[in-house]
């Protein structure tokens, strides 16, 4: 997937963070200093990655509390938007769904404020790891700790977890691999700046789909940009277009209250 792995250090930003800087360097077996590309800083407004380098982007972290992420989910259209249509959110309904490519979480915060429980699985450590830290984060706020009390992550090969799921099989699970996004806002090319060294294309798209038609009880959901084909395999039932992206919707049974 990744010709050569980037370089990577843990920093704190303040003294006070150094030993909780350690524990991460420990479980995500990263230097604490020395040369790299890539900082993942522990610091006042929590864990975040950031390029080093002149010309680097600035940090990316986690924000559920506030940003353009609060802003979607006070004035985002609700049940209105078109995630939320594809996943089938609708009057009584609001399915269990398992996001197996989570990322930074904002597709699954979008769901679980709409009142829907998540799963999420994130295979790239470091990425897992500025998720796990902003859900910890978003959990003490009054406003959206109950959101994301709808939320679990499990970090690992999503893949692999669908074929051993213990326990009852989501209702809906929603795939978004990494593929060239034409989405030319600046935090998505930031994004994508940052974490196309770490993760790659995903490659294994087909077995990922394969494994979540498998595994989901009524229906399989893929986030395309708008112009790419459908993933191989399985052709899905049908899709919903809006202007830079797709849901392609591959419908197993139907969702009722």
């Amino acid at each position: 997937m990744i010709a050569s792995a980037p370089r990577i250090l843990v920093q704190p930003l303040a003294p006070v963070y150094r030993a909780a800087a350690e524990q991460w360097a420990a479980r995500l077996g990263l230097p604490l200093g020395g040369e790299a590309e890539f900082a993942l800083q522990l610091g006042d407004e929590g864990l975040q990655l950031v390029e080093l380098g002149p010309q680097a982007p600035g940090p990316v972290r986690v924000d559920f509390v506030g940003g353009a992420v609060a802003h979607r989910r006070r004035f985002g259209g609700g049940s209105g938007q078109m995630i939320a249509k594809a996943v089938g959110v609708q009057s009584g309904v609001r399915p269990r769904v398992l996001d197996a490519t989570a990322g930074l979480g904002r597709d699954a915060f979008v769901l679980a404020s709409l009142g829907c429980e998540l799963t999420l699985i994130e295979r790239q450590p470091i990425i897992a790891a500025l998720l796990e830290d902003g859900l910890a984060r978003a959990a003490s706020d009054a406003e959206v700790g109950p959101i994301v009390a709808r939320m679990r992550l499990l970090s690992g090969d999503a893949i692999r977890l669908m074929q051993a799921w213990a326990g009852e099989a989501p209702q809906v699970i929603y795939l978004d691999p990494m593929f060239p996004h034409r989405d030319k806002s600046a935090l998505v090319k930031k994004e994508m700046r940052l974490f196309r060294p770490l993760v790659g294309d995903d490659l294994d798209a087909p077995a990922l789909l394969e494994a979540a038609l498998a595994l989901a009880s009524h229906r399989v959901v893929v986030k395309r940009s708008r112009k790419a084909p459908a993933i191989a395999g399985a052709k899905p039932g049908y899709s919903l277009d809006g202007k830079s992206s797709r849901y392609d919707i591959y419908p197993l049974r139907k969702l009722q209250a």
